[in-house]
């Protein structure tokens, strides 16, 4: 019986041994895939400068006058298609603590496409083209709406300005990196480390609420993304930071885009002129609809 068992451990081992080869190298397979290098500069720093100089940008930028160009689209993998609108060329005024106005013409005619305008407790629109007028007092349109229609000013609001950590509001950093076609060779790709600022409300007995992540880069320690989150949890806006210039002592992006992925829409708002801290007055956010045109009361 061991002379058995001998034998049979045996003719294992040497099935094992001839199986190595296939292990190894048959049942393998080798592709390629792009390289990537690492990021000429990284910087470091610590939880406390980071959020610093989040709150010394968001502090320096009291007011905002710009020039812009705004790419509208609408659609996404559930409608399995994406529809791009022609881009329209106007304004954007910004003004703390919350009054923001977008004014956008139509192309070639120059017409007036959008006038929207908004204190951040009220908001009004007008276009003349649909010669549809609306108002509201919500933050957030129905989460049951789908498009263009859904976009509020507040949206718009948050996503310019990347704000940093609120009283009582905890934060969490984390790390990790992101990968990005290299601007001066397309043919290479960069990982980048990064630094990412978790913003959570008070939290409630063991629980707290994500409110946004600041995806910082560590070339430059500026955001080159920010996630806004909703009530539910999911992501609610995604703002993406590029082509930063400096005015004065401020960095900012001038190219910002902005994704709704539950509303599936996306606005992408290029700066062609901007002037940061300039005085704004009153009648710059007042918009009066002209009589007789009947107003949509939004959610």
């Amino acid at each position: 019986m061991k002379f058995v068992l001998m034998r049979m451990r045996q003719a294992l081992a040497l099935g094992l041994i001839s199986l190595a080869p296939a292990l190894t190298g048959c049942l393998t397979h080798t592709y390629k895939v792009q390289k990537t290098r690492t990021a000429d500069v990284v910087m470091d720093a610590t939880l406390d400068q980071l959020l610093s100089q989040v709150d010394a940008r968001f502090k320096q930028t009291q007011s905002l006058n710009a020039t812009v160009e705004v790419v509208a689209s609408e659609g996404g993998s559930r409608q399995g298609q994406v529809i791009v609108h022609t881009a329209l060329s106007g304004y954007i005024f910004l003004r703390k603590p919350e009054d923001l106005r977008v004014l956008l013409r139509l192309p070639i005619l120059g017409s007036q496409a959008l006038d929207m305008v908004s204190d951040g407790k009220t908001w009004k629109l007008w276009s003349p083209p649909e010669h549809l007028a609306m108002t509201g007092t919500g933050e957030v349109a129905d989460p049951s709406a789908h498009g263009l229609y859904t976009l509020r000013p507040k949206i718009i609001f948050d996503s310019l300005m990347v704000q940093g950590l609120g009283p009582d509001q905890i934060v969490v950093l984390t790390q990790d990196s992101r990968i990005f076609p290299d601007p001066k060779n397309k043919k290479e790709l960069i990982e980048e480390p990064d630094y990412d600022l978790s913003i959570l409300e008070p939290p409630h007995g063991q629980s707290a609420h994500t409110l946004r992540v600041i995806h910082i880069g560590r070339s430059t320690l500026l955001p080159y993304e920010q996630d806004i989150y909703g009530a539910d949890g999911n992501i609610a806006t995604r703002a993406y930071y590029s082509n930063y210039q400096k005015f004065g002592d401020t960095q900012f992006p001038m190219k910002i885009e902005i994704k709704r992925p539950q509303q599936q829409y996306g606005l992408t708002i290029t700066f062609t002129k901007l002037t940061l801290n300039q005085k704004l007055e009153d009648d710059q956010f007042e918009l009066n609809f002209p009589d007789g045109v009947p107003v949509k009361i939004m959610k």
